[in-house]
């Protein structure tokens, strides 16, 4: 309960964000640990007190042993024991530090995660759509990991690189000016090659990612149609398949190494040639007797730690570009607006049952102005009415499930719920009052009681006997090794299509809906399982609201009112004996389904 209150605090604060800046997103994802990173950044100056105070004992040290007949031997154990005490003190102060950033940095992962998985659960049934599954799980993966090593590196590589250039320039300004300055000139060189291959490098790292998510998407696909591409013997195609967005990632995978190498090859060769440059520089001072030559030691030392950081800072820029280009990938679903809001809207605790259709209206988005699925729908369903839809394939009917669902919006028009425009609706707290059985339905890794019960507190043995006893369950279920415990499978593959149906429609029941979905519940199976659904549809329409879309007829013989939609408009209602005794689209749709029989 703790960590739910913590991720939903974090939630509240990342979802503010608004924005696919790299740098803006970064400084929001580690609001609320600056005071514990600050700390740790102090820290972190102690801590490294020996690599800054060793070039000055050695500098001393060897000043000490050039002129052994001024100086005293003591003076040598003095700087020694300095640099002991502090490597020493480097122990627990470590540990702190590491303690500090760490918490910080895996609270922040782990808040990432949190918020993505409680955006997900905010983002429209159309974003879904449009937004394959690879490339979510490629968000929640590995973009936050590049998350967390781009945080990780600002910590370990950019952090101790400011604090140590700062301090040698600092020591350099105090002993001699000259050289300080020296620093100074060569420092700008290394931003210049930084600034002129990083375009190249962010763009070799975009690409990169791309591919790597296209490639998750596609292991997704693969995997979900292996029943399919198993049954037609087309494994060769889908080996053809991925063995192409195998390659298209190992190239794009070889040009970002090549432009590392030739990046990190060049800063290296760069960088050192100015250390030589130094070393002559330091020596030709100690020569004309402007510095002692123990300092010799301390500003090759220094200047070997400010190329060293500025080289590791060149070094994992390719970490940060790719870092930056997470950013803007979790950005992307932090920003995204096509989410349902139900903030400020009326809650129906309790439905009646009503609908109603007035002139609806509804085209798919990326349609044409004029192309309507439905132009102008007039419906009344009564509380308490079992209504099927009929109509050819494409006619909309599933669409028409879906907004009553509330996945989708009407374009214009209305639907109202029992008088109430269900744009008005808090749709969370009105699908708690509705139960939804798919056409392929949809069980997760666990027994049947977990499946059954999903979403539900706890669910007495009386409650689930009578529930599968109306879903005509009981029978299979007694005969499972496990009884209702027995676990079905990933997905449910261990038992049949008819048997996930009959769980589907028990996991409806339990939750005592006033208004029941069916969408082509009982086209996929075969004529024994279908009855056996039949039977447990049949108990579910007990004064209830149901809507049914069925491509069997038989399915639909019992509704009180059947609709048939053609054209995107109701062109017929009535019931079943009505529109048969009509012979109008109904019974011409009738009678072809005979003949196909």
């Amino acid at each position: 309960m703790k960590n739910e209150q913590r991720f939903d605090e974090l939630f509240e604060n990342y979802i503010s964000l608004g924005t696919k800046k790299p740098l803006k997103t970064f400084m929001m994802l580690i609001k609320g640990r600056k005071k514990k990173l600050g700390f740790a950044a102090i820290v972190f100056l102690f801590k490294h007190t020996p690599i800054w105070i060793m070039p000055i004992l050695l500098a001393n040290i060897i000043n000490i042993l050039s002129k052994p007949d001024n100086s005293n031997l003591n003076d040598i154990f003095v700087n020694v024991g300095i640099l002991a005490v502090a490597l020493i003190m480097n122990i627990p102060l470590h540990q702190l530090y590491v303690k500090l950033v760490s918490s910080s940095m895996r609270s922040m992962e782990a808040g990432i995660r949190a918020t993505l998985i409680r955006k997900f659960q905010m983002l429209s049934i159309q974003f879904y759509k449009e937004f394959r599954t690879g490339r979510i799980q490629s968000k929640l993966l590995r973009d936050v990991e590049q998350i967390q090593n781009l945080a990780n590196n600002i910590m370990s590589v950019i952090l101790p690189a400011i604090a140590e250039i700062g301090v040698a320039l600092a020591i350099s300004l105090t002993k001699n000016w000259t050289v300080a300055i020296f620093y100074l000139l060569v420092a700008p060189m290394a931003g210049v090659s930084m600034f002129m291959f990083r375009k190249e490098i962010r763009l070799r790292n975009a690409d990169f990612r791309r591919e790597i998510e296209n490639m998750s998407a596609r292991i997704s696909e693969m995997v979900d149609m292996i029943p399919l591409t198993r049954a037609h013997g087309l494994e060769e195609e889908e080996i053809s398949k991925m063995d192409f967005q195998v390659a298209k990632v190992e190239k794009r995978g070889h040009r970002l190494d090549m432009a590392n190498a030739f990046f990190g090859s060049l800063s290296f060769v760069i960088l050192y040639f100015f250390q030589v440059v130094c070393l002559l520089f330091t020596g030709y001072l100690a020569y004309i007797k402007v510095i002692q030559i123990g300092d010799i030691v301390l500003y090759q030392t220094y200047f070997g730690l400010i190329v060293g950081r500025i080289n590791g800072i060149l070094l994992i820029y390719p970490q940060f570009a790719s870092g930056r280009e997470s950013l803007v990938s979790v950005s992307e679903v932090l920003a995204a607006e096509d989410v349902e809001v139900n903030t400020g809207r009326r809650k129906l605790k309790r439905l009646k049952g009503k609908f109603e259709f007035k002139d609806f209206c509804y085209r798919y988005p990326d349609a044409e102005d004029d192309d309507f699925v439905f132009d102008g729908l007039n419906l009344v369903v009564e509380a308490g009415e079992s209504v099927a839809f009929v109509g050819e394939s494409g006619a909309g009917k599933s669409t028409l499930l879906n907004i009553i669902i509330g996945y989708d919006k009407p374009t214009s028009g209305q639907i109202l719920i029992d008088d109430i425009d269900i744009t008005s609706v808090d749709l969370k707290e009105y699908r708690q009052n509705i139960a939804v059985v798919p056409q392929n339905s949809m069980l997760f890794s666990g027994s049947v009681r977990d499946n059954i019960t999903y979403g539900l507190g706890d669910v007495t043995d009386e409650e689930l006997d009578k529930v599968l006893e109306m879903a005509n369950i009981k029978e299979f279920i007694d005969k499972l090794p496990d009884g209702i415990d027995t676990n079905v499978g990933e997905h449910g593959d261990r038992i049949s299509g008819g048997q996930k149906q009959r769980i589907a429609i028990a996991r409806a029941l339990i939750r005592d809906p006033q208004v029941i979905i069916f969408d082509e519940a009982t086209s996929a199976l075969d004529t024994i399982s279908e009855a056996m659904v039949q039977k447990a549809v049949d108990s579910m329409m007990q004064d209830r609201t149901v809507f049914i879309v069925a491509h069997r007829l038989s399915t639909v013989r019992k509704a009180n009112k059947i609709v048939v939609v053609k054209d995107g408009k109701c062109v017929e209602t009535g019931s079943y004996e009505e529109l048969m005794a009509k012979k109008g689209y109904f019974y011409e749709f009738n009678v072809m389904q005979e003949v196909e029989l």
